[in-house]
């Protein structure tokens, strides 16, 4: 089984689990930013599903659901002390209209917004609490940064990160004693090499979203499917977003179709050979795939038990989605 050493010498299976989807719908303005109507039962009973399978990271945000993500996460894992739990800030919400109202990242409003997290987490400390806006000024980013420092010194978290898809802002906090990771879009259509040098570079940890394109490589979907309106895929392609140089939505389905076979190989489902291929393109990944059922849960762990794809195939795999052969 893959493993990967934390900031803390815990070491965890080199999977962990995001929690956008169970946190249900939330809005900004009209546009859906959740993954529409969830089964808090069934939520709960795949994160059973994924601790039965060795799983001991999971990841949200305080705006997942408008709160709800962590209130769910929290109430499943309740005696599970030992598992890692990160969380994010940065975007303020309603959680009575399920509206984002605006974005906050000084010192005041980080303080309130890691007590609110930690009350509906059900925990006295935050294993890692990561930033949640993308794009963020040098004087703004040192001001959290120095927020951040103050919150391990008090025990409220063990370590802060940056989700970011930007180099040259995940470089600005870098010497600060208790910053670890950079959570950034990586999958085999978005290599994020220039984001992986920092953080190799730098003895971080790269924890990577957008594992399966938002459900495109999950094996389930076509590329065209209709998803329903209180649904972040339901406006336009956003997950082509997270599929870099890829021109269009055919384009996009003529690769996937061309690796399939390729990641499908020893017995692998597409999902776990996406995965595979994130352990096989950098040793300092950790992968956190979405679910919303125990089937997608207990999928997704199973990719543990094949490990990363050789390097002959990483090889093929690359030609195919470059557009090399």
């Amino acid at each position: 089984m893959e493993k990967i050493t934390l900031w803390d010498d815990r070491t965890i299976p080199r999977l962990g689990f995001g929690c956008w989807a169970i946190g249900g719908p939330f809005w900004a303005d009209a546009v859906p930013v959740g993954w529409g109507v969830v089964d808090d039962n069934e939520s709960k009973r795949a994160i059973a599903a994924a601790l039965d399978a060795g799983i001991k990271f999971f990841d949200t945000a305080d705006v997942y659901g408008a709160g709800h993500s962590e209130i769910i996460l929290g109430e499943a894992l309740k005696g599970h002390d030992d598992i890692v739990v990160a969380t994010k800030f940065g975007n303020q919400f309603n959680p009575d209209n399920k509206q984002i109202t605006g974005q906050a990242t000084d010192r005041t409003y980080i303080r309130t917004a890691v007590q609110a997290s930690l009350k509906r987490l059900n925990r006295d400390t935050i294993d890692l609490y990561q930033l949640h806006v993308d794009d963020l000024n040098a004087d703004a980013a040192a001001q959290a940064q120095a927020a951040l420092e103050e919150l391990v010194t008090e025990g409220l978290i063990r370590a802060y990160g940056w989700s970011t898809d930007h180099p040259e802002h995940a470089k600005g906090w870098l010497g600060g004693k208790n910053y670890r990771t950079v959570q950034h879009d990586l999958n085999l259509f978005t290599p994020a090499n220039a984001m992986l040098e920092l953080v190799n570079a730098n003895d971080m940890i790269s924890i990577n979203r957008a594992p399966l394109a938002m459900g495109m490589l999950g094996g389930t979907y076509k590329i065209k499917h209709a998803f329903g309106e209180d649904d972040v895929r339901s406006g336009g392609a956003p997950w082509l977003d997270k599929m870099t140089g890829i021109s269009s939505a055919e384009d996009a389905q003529q690769r996937l179709d061309g690796v399939r076979e390729l990641l499908t190989v020893d017995g692998r489902t597409v999902s776990q050979g996406a995965l595979a291929w994130i352990w096989a393109h950098n040793a300092s990944t950790l992968p956190i795939p979405g679910f919303r059922t125990v089937k997608q849960a207990e999928k997704n762990a199973r990719a543990l038990e094949f490990g990363p794809l050789s390097i002959e195939t990483m090889h093929e795999i690359d030609m195919v989605i470059s557009g090399d052969i």
